[in-house]
Order: C-alpha cells, then structure tokens, then sequence
C-alpha cells in the first residue's frame, strides 16, 4: 500500500466519475488519489467473477454513442478532457431497441442510433401527436442540460405541453426512467433532457469485452498520469474544522490530509462521513436516500439469443399495465416492468460473436424486502423471483420454437437485489441511481469537500465521467 500521507486531491470511490476526475486532475500535475473499499473498480458499473465466468454489472450500454466526426457532443468532450482516442473504447452499435407496452407488448416504439426511426414510429402509432412530438424534440434540443445553475421543474409537466397522448408519455418515460432517474413517477426536466439526448438523440453502444474495456482504459490513463489508487482502502469519515475538511480517516483507522476531497459515493453517504455534524458550520438539510432500487437477473445460454428468435433487440423496455408506475415496489421485486438486455445483439462485425449467449433482465424492487431477510429465506427468494421476472420478461418477446427451448439452452444463472448493491457500493437502500436530490454545482457542508457522479446530477456512464471532469475542471483546477 502507498503510504502518502498528503495529497492535493483525494477521491472516494474509484467509480466511472472519480476515475475521470483523477485522469482529469492528474493530467494538470495534482497528486491525487483514489480511495476505493472493494477489490474491484467500477461502483455501479463493474464486474465479477462467478464459476469461472465474469459477469457486467450495470452496464446494459454506453448512452451517448456518436458516429465519427459529430462534433459538439457528451461523448467527443469526454474523449477529448480524458485524452482518450475513440477507437480505445471500440464501441459497437446496437441492431435495434425497443419500448414495448401491453400484456403482450402490443404496442410498441423501435429505436436506433438513428433518430428517424423513432421519429416515424411516433408518426405511424401515433399520428395526432407527432406535430406535439417533434415540438418537444425541438425543445429538448435547444435546452441548455449541462448548466450548472438550471432550474428545476418537473420533465412530466413541461412533455405535457407537447404530448397530449398518456400512453406517448409513458412510452418516452419508461426508457429515460430506468435509465437514470432517482424520482419515482416523474424527473426533473433537465435530467429528463440529458437522458432523451443520450437514448434517442444520441444512442447505444458497447465494447466486445463490456465495461471491462472502458474500466481498463480508464485505469491505464489514470496511471499514465502519475495517478495513484489505494484499493481495498475505504475512507470511515471526514475530519472538520472550521467548516472545511482537515483529514480524512482510512478503513484501517489510519489518516490522510488532502487540500481537497472529490466524492464519488453519493450526497446522503458522504454526509454520514462527517465527523460531529453539530460543529459544522453550515450543516444543511438531511439528504433524503433514494427510494429506488433494482434487482437483476443473468441468465447465460449455450447459444446466441438468435437461435431463440431472439437476434434482433439489443434492449427491450417493457411494461405490462396501463400505466406506467416507476416507484418503489410494494413488493420484494414489480415484475410488471423493467429492462430486458441482450448482449448479443450489438453489431459486433462479420462473423464477430460472444462465446456464450446473454440474457439480462432487470426490475424495480424495495430495499427493505430484500435487506434484514435470514440467509436461507434470502437464497429461496431470490431463486424465486428470478422465475417469475423471466416468465415476465418473456412475454416481451417473440415466442420461442419449444417450451422448455430456454431451460434447456441454459447454462448458468445469477441474480442481484438490492442487498447486493448496498453491499458492494456502499449506496443506502440500494439506490443504484442516488438521492432524488441532486446538486449540480457539487457543494456540500464543508468548503472543500465536492460530488461527484450520480448525486451530482449529470447521468449515464458518459454523464458520470462528465461529472467527474466537470466537478474537477469547476471546483480545483480552475482556481488552481
């Protein structure tokens, strides 16, 4: 282990946001550090080994895909702040996405990285809203989502001023939702904005080898840059005096000074890192913990998906009620909702196939079911759902040759609830998305002490390093 003891910036977390603002800060001559509790990097977008497979978590796709040459976009920023040649990631193209609603996905909206397509989807299914449609695009277009002073108002009331149609609504929601947002029934309108852009106007993409390649290149400039990290090395609290931070205190009890501390872990978990917070000179409000939490499912096959009849959706958002309810579930897991993925079915090039086919399938779920449950209780339900959210899932799908043709085509399975998330990201009540209030500018309690990341506001994994470049570029290097 590095035994510094002083550094010019130390970051907790070594997720996709405090890896970019290390490689940020490292490249204008800051010693910094990266404190990270768990073995692995990533946060919410990682990895794991299981039987000898590696497993993504997180990582469904990389939002804000652009083809070469487009210039002024999230992505081209992030590529040129970090240093980062485009091909580093290779990035491969979804086939083709859907948003499917009804008991049976009756209706349904397709997508590409080509705008066009959803565009003449509206205009097909819904031909008296698509004037409204292309007003609100018009709209999100023109609006400034990376401000840092924007105001906040509700996403469902300014749509309505365009699209008149519920079910419209809820289809264009359900997808910018489940990708990004902590609110439950609605978001505010700039994060609304951000997430459209990134799914519609912009699209999906993903590396051959999944977010092991993004985390790698991540990890290779950081180092390249004189960066440092401490794996394995969580920070216990943050030492204050005189409203600003003096020390930060280790996991192992041991302790650091920094001029500056960047957190990655979220607003509601770095505020319980602060030592007495009665002598903190402007303490603030509680940040309320997010209500929101997932539970997904992996199913491994021993063929790729199209043999199934399943070769041409990358991404499937689904929804089988009337209408859309994107809230904490009543339930351990709502089954009626969620995200199916396929691996498989990005454009990987000629004859370019994964090994083995991948089918995840992700659902809303309540923390509190999941968290205080004895252990066997805790494996039989999780076993449990993970039957009826396939069963669910499937509905969505076109059917397959023979009954049992997915049973007998699968070779493993996994499964992770909230529980899990909280334990290997520290996020209270498994929050994969953070507290519903988020704070563009990344101030806190004490003077030099920012966010980062999902708190901060800026979503998606390219909205996450973007956060972390602009927290750093806004709070540290600029007044450097």
């Amino acid at each position: 282990m590095n035994s510094a003891s002083h550094y010019d910036v130390a970051i907790i977390g070594a997720g996709m946001s405090g890896l970019a603002a290390g490689i940020r800060l490292a490249h204008f001559g800051q010693r910094v550090c990266i404190f990270e509790r768990h073995n692995a990097p990533g946060g919410l977008n990682s990895f794991y080994s299981l039987a000898g497979r590696r497993y993504d978590v997180g990582l469904h796709a990389m939002t804000n895909f652009v083809r070469p040459g487009v210039k002024g976009t999230p992505l081209g920023k992030l590529l040129r702040q970090l240093r980062i040649d485009r091909d580093e990631f290779a990035l491969c193209e979804q086939k083709q996405s859907r948003v499917a609603f009804g008991p049976h996905g009756e209706t349904s909206l397709r997508f590409t990285n080509d705008f066009a397509l959803l565009e003449n989807e509206v205009a097909q299914k819904f031909p008296a809203q698509i004037d409204g449609f292309r007003r609100l695009v018009a709209a999100i277009r023109a609006y400034d989502d990376v401000s840092l002073d924007a105001p906040g108002e509700s996403a469902r009331a300014v749509v309505r001023h365009y699209i008149t149609d519920p079910l419209l609504e809820d289809m264009i929601f359900c997808p910018v939702m489940y990708y990004g947002s902590a609110t439950e029934h609605d978001m505010e309108f700039g994060q609304f904005v951000i997430m459209f852009k990134a799914l519609f106007l912009e699209g999906f993409a993903r590396p051959f080898d999944g977010v092991r390649v993004i985390l790698r290149v991540l990890l290779e400039k950081f180092r390249a840059a004189g960066g440092e990290r401490r794996m394995k090395c969580g920070v216990r609290s943050i030492v204050a005096h005189e409203g600003r931070a003096v020390a930060l205190t280790l996991d192992d009890g041991s302790e650091i000074t920094a001029d500056h501390i960047l957190s990655s872990v979220g607003a509601p978990e770095t505020q319980s890192l602060f030592c007495d917070q009665s002598k903190l000179v402007n303490p603030g409000a509680k940040i309320p913990v997010g209500a929101l939490s997932f539970v997904e499912t992996i199913t491994i096959l021993d063929c790729q998906p199209a043999t199934l009849g399943w070769g041409q959706d990358t991404i499937i958002f689904f929804n089988d009620s009337p209408r859309l309810h994107y809230r904490r579930s009543e339930e351990q897991v709502d089954p009626h909702s969620g995200v199916i993925c396929i691996p498989n079915n990005f454009d990987y090039g000629p004859g370019r196939v994964l090994p083995e086919g991948i089918f995840r399938c992700t659902c809303l779920a309540n923390y509190e079911r999941w968290a205080h449950l004895p252990e066997e209780a805790y494996r039989s339900d999780k076993l449990r759902w993970y039957d009826l959210i396939q069963h669910s899932a499937r509905r969505f799908l076109p059917p397959l040759p023979a009954l049992d043709a997915f049973a007998r085509a699968t070779l493993a399975t996994d499964i992770f609830t909230p529980r899990t998330i909280t334990k290997f990201t520290g996020h209270l009540g498994g929050a994969i998305y953070g507290s519903p209030m988020k704070n563009r500018q990344g101030r806190t309690a004490l003077a030099n002490v920012y966010l980062c990341g999902t708190d901060q506001g800026f979503l998606g994994i390219v909205g996450s390093m973007l956060s972390g470049i602009s927290m750093a570029n806004y709070h540290i290097l600029q007044k450097s």
